[in-house]
């Protein structure tokens, strides 16, 4: 436990979940997916952690750019995604965006691999993100 430098008491250490942020970049007739370079090792949405002294909105336009390459344009923020379950590595609670991107997306940052998925080709998928993906594709078949 930390001590307080000006008063010597104990600083009590808080667990929070963390901020992070999944962009569903629509692309042609799809969604572009990465293949994870770091464990767990699989086909994942866009995103990461958001930065200290940055947006929800700012974190998920660099995401999208450091591993795929896109420039996105974010138009809706879609579901907020909580499940203390939904990351193995620690308790994160992600905001999810909807974007459109033109040009062809490129893997890097992240990402071994990136590629353009229809909903009935997704791949195996890493965290909550095939739940993810299932809410959009239902939602946009009740919008239309």
């Amino acid at each position: 436990m930390k001590q307080c430098p000006a008063c010597g008491q104990a600083i009590p250490a808080y667990k929070n979940p963390t901020p992070t942020v999944d962009i569903i970049i629509i692309l042609g007739n799809g969604v572009v997916l990465i293949k994870r370079k770091n464990p767990p090792l699989a086909w994942a949405l866009p995103g990461g952690f958001v930065d200290y002294g940055e947006s929800l909105e700012q974190a998920a336009v660099r995401e999208a750019l450091e591993e795929t390459g896109l420039a996105i344009k974010l138009y809706r923020q879609f579901h907020t995604y909580s499940d203390p379950d939904r990351d193995p590595r620690q308790h994160t609670v992600s905001t999810v965006f909807l974007a459109t991107a033109t040009g062809s997306p490129v893997a890097g940052d992240d990402a071994d691999e990136v590629a353009i998925f229809s909903e009935e080709a997704l791949p195996p998928l890493a965290f909550d993100h095939a739940r993810i993906l299932a809410d959009y594709f239902a939602a946009q078949r009740t919008a239309a």
